[in-house]
């Protein structure tokens, strides 16, 4: 029997909420050298937006290993021997890359002294659009291996970024979004109108009222329509982004109740795009999941189309409308240049997006030692901004763990652990009940 030529590749994801921790395991899986017999081991950060059982088996991204750890638990752990990676990815806010890739460069400096100068290849990348923050959050990620640029327009945009202050632009790579895929458009009896909520966008009660009020509104005029608002997470749950204003609890003082042709859905947005015929949205990449179906999908303009919403990146996509334009029959038709340049392959080329990717990695695995990570970050260059950055993940100016930082060396306890999830609990409440009722009192 003739051997195997599969390679065993060890991959990590370091993520800090459920959205990327989807994003990170369905990356490590897309830019896998193609002859590659993949160990996945997840490892998620524990603060307000560590994701609970619940949104885990919704994402349905399975790892061989999955566990919590803070900062300085995962950068020890990484440090370690045995924990010889091929490839990491770090799937976090652009604060915490930054954080990690010091953390990881003092750790593997420390192990270079004592003879090992093997390292993994470190990538890093965004969820979806990217709207806001652009320099801010490019150059927080700058020093990984790999940046990953989910469409030929933001490859474009990094690239000019990192060289306008001077930094290699070398990193950027572009891909696709990881979660693209599924079945092309066919209708459906009967025909289905899903609402694609955000947690932050918008963010104020008045306009999340609003937008819940126009979509039960287009239930009851279209009573032979379903019409369903698919939702991130239950009250209580934290997502990337803070969600403060529930919709679940807004549809309960709906005047009449809701209509029985409207309904809340939770689940994998795939699932729920197998059964949609019209995907709406404020500003959600669940429109570009859409698009790449062919679904005819809408970018709402009822709010105005404003960078606080997002909605603006998709000027020229021909997807804009209101909803008095649904309401009358309206249906967008998209611009194909303005999906192709978004990284939307609905032609077919999909699988090759991430090809590049695939062969950057396999050349800097089998190129020899790595060369140390270099962020454009450091003491000398941002003095005033980066140690407070590593400052929130218990790590020094040069990247070692502060005095005091939380022990790695042993699991917590069950009474630390009862009082960690208390904790979490209490600033979920307090971000979701005590916070807007502070917030209102102040508008008085």
């Amino acid at each position: 029997m003739p051997a195997s030529t599969t390679k065993s590749l060890r991959v990590a994801v370091l993520a800090d909420s459920d959205t990327r921790w989807k994003w990170g395991a369905l990356t490590a899986n897309r830019i896998a050298p193609a002859d590659s017999d993949i160990r996945l081991d997840g490892y998620l950060l524990r603060g307000r937006a560590t994701p609970t059982a619940r949104q885990l088996e919704e994402v349905g991204v399975r790892a061989d290993s999955l566990r919590e750890v803070t900062s300085v638990e995962f950068l020890r752990e990484m440090a370690r021997e045995e924990a010889a990676y091929d490839v990491l990815v770090l799937s976090l806010v652009g604060g915490g890359v930054q954080a990690m890739l010091h953390g990881l460069s003092h750790q593997w400096r420390e192990r270079a002294a004592t003879g090992s100068t093997r390292r993994p290849v470190v990538v890093t990348g965004y969820v979806g659009v990217v709207y806001e923050k652009l320099a801010d959050g490019l150059l927080l990620r700058h020093g990984a291996d790999l940046v990953l640029a989910n469409s030929r327009q933001d490859a474009d945009r990094f690239t000019a970024v990192y060289e306008g202050v001077g930094a290699d632009a070398s990193s950027v790579t572009e891909v696709a979004l990881p979660f693209l895929g599924g079945a092309p458009y066919e209708k459906h009896d009967p025909y289905t109108v899903v609402f694609a909520a955000q947690p932050s966008v918008p963010e104020s009660r008045k306009d999340r009222t609003y937008l819940l009020n126009r979509l039960v509104q287009h239930a009851r005029l279209h009573p032979d329509r379903e019409v369903l608002l698919k939702l991130r997470s239950k009250p209580g749950e934290h997502t990337t982004h803070i969600e403060e204003q529930p919709y679940q609890r807004l549809a309960e003082r709906i005047p009449g109740g809701l209509p029985a042709n409207f309904r809340l859905v939770y689940g994998h947005m795939g699932e729920v795009l197998d059964r949609t015929d019209l995907l709406v949205t404020v500003s959600s990449t669940a429109a570009l999941e859409s698009l790449h179906r062919r679904i005819p999908t809408v970018v709402l303009t009822d709010l105005g189309v404003r960078e606080s919403l997002g909605n603006h990146h998709f000027v020229g996509s021909g997807c804009l409308a209101s909803w008095d334009q649904l309401d009358g029959g309206h249906i967008p038709t998209p611009d194909e240049r303005w999906v192709a340049r978004q990284g939307v392959s609905a032609d077919g080329s999909y699988e090759t997006a991430f090809d590049a990717a695939r062969e950057r990695i396999a050349g800097l695995l089998g190129g020899g030692t790595l060369p140390d990570l270099a962020p454009y970050y450091t003491p000398v260059t941002a003095p005033g901004y980066l140690p407070g950055i590593l400052a929130r993940h218990h790590l020094a100016p040069d990247g070692s763990p502060l005095p005091g930082a939380p022990d790695a060396d042993r699991e917590p306890g069950a009474v630390r652990q009862i009082v960690r999830r208390a904790a979490r609990g209490a600033y979920r409440h307090g971000v979701q009940r005590v916070a807007p009722v502070i917030r209102r009192m102040g508008e008085l």
